[in-house]
């Protein structure tokens, strides 16, 4: 696809006001994301957390997510539970798609299960509400699939010029995907969701696709450095990477990703990025081979849609610097 080099001069400013996004787990990659921007109120205020299904089912994540604000110190911070299902895949569909790297919640179909307090499940009210209130000043920090931020453009379609953002975790650009050969995991979970903000009205998009995660490798020397300090976050992340993904316990040749840390980071600092390009950009949402890879948009089917910024390439050393400080604050 064409795209455009950006003046890195011209980042954006800090985010101010954000809605966090989220199919956190146990901990993994949004976790850490959540633990970065609650530790810089000097740079961002959270408004509001919304779980969505992706790498566990939403509810399941709201349960996560409420046991890690405790760790950080926010109990206050109360998770919405958004959509608990894709917009069109499923669990059936996912199975005539193999073979899958990961299958995220529909490989654990047993964990669905609706929230423990239903009052909780307002997710796409709660996101309304804030956008309302704050018009022009609200960036959304998606992390997980797009189903949430979909239907609140499909019910809400005044919101979307109301946005002042939407800084994100997917897609591949000129890279391999993660679930399938074609897509990567948030995308390839809900396409149809993720062509819908792609195709939107909203005034800046922002896009960390699997082209610059690919560059930030989490591996056992770095995972030691984190767990080195001992704090309940820390020793949550060591239970999460050292046993479970990527697993630095047991083999400690294993490799790990930073994913939505990337997101994160970029509300934080955005000099860590070096390289960035744009385009008008759009989801292939045919069920095969191809099912949620990322592709040109042919502006004919959406003229309005605004362009996205897709992140290449970083400065680790400058984004570690500021994971390392953040994961492993008291």
């Amino acid at each position: 696809m064409t795209l455009w080099p950006l003046l890195l001069l011209a980042a954006s400013p800090p985010a101010g006001t954000i809605v966090f996004d989220t199919d956190c787990g146990f901990f993994g990659d949004d976790g850490a994301a959540l633990a970065m921007v609650l530790r810089s109120p000097e740079k961002v205020q959270v408004a509001a957390i919304t779980a969505v299904s992706g790498n566990v089912w939403a509810a399941e994540s709201a349960g996560y997510l409420t046991e890690i604000l405790g760790l950080l110190g926010h109990p206050e911070l109360k998770p919405y539970v958004g959509a608990q299902m894709p917009l069109i895949h499923t669990a059936e569909m996912a199975r005539l798609e193999a073979p899958l790297e990961f299958q995220g919640a529909f490989g654990n179909p047993a964990k669905f299960a609706p929230p423990a307090q239903p009052a909780a499940m307002d997710a796409l009210a709660d996101l309304a509400a804030t956008i309302e209130q704050n018009p022009g000043r609200i960036t959304i920090l998606a992390l997980g699939p797009m189903t949430n931020v979909a239907l609140l453009l499909r019910l809400h379609p005044d919101l979307e010029r109301k946005i002042q953002r939407i800084v994100f975790m997917g897609g591949n650009v000129h890279v391999p995907g993660n679930a399938s050969a074609a897509a990567e995991f948030n995308f390839w979970f809900d396409p149809e969701a993720a062509q819908a903000v792609l195709r939107s009205r909203i005034p800046e998009k922002v896009m960390f696709p699997l082209d610059i995660c690919n560059r930030a490798v989490l591996t056992k020397t770095r995972f030691d450095e984190i767990v080195a300090v001992r704090t309940p976050v820390t020793q949550r992340y060591k239970e999460d990477y050292g046993q479970r993904y990527p697993g630095f316990l047991k083999n400690p040749n294993a490799t790990g990703f930073l994913w939505d840390e990337l997101a994160a980071a970029w509300l934080l600092d955005t000099g860590f990025v070096t390289r960035s390009e744009t385009a008008w950009l759009d989801i292939d949402t045919r069920f095969g081979k191809t099912y949620g890879a990322t592709v040109p948009l042919e502006r004919r089917l959406a003229p309005d849609a605004t362009p996205v910024r897709a992140m290449l390439d970083l400065d680790y050393p400058r984004l570690w610097t500021l994971y390392k400080r953040l994961l492993t604050a008291n």
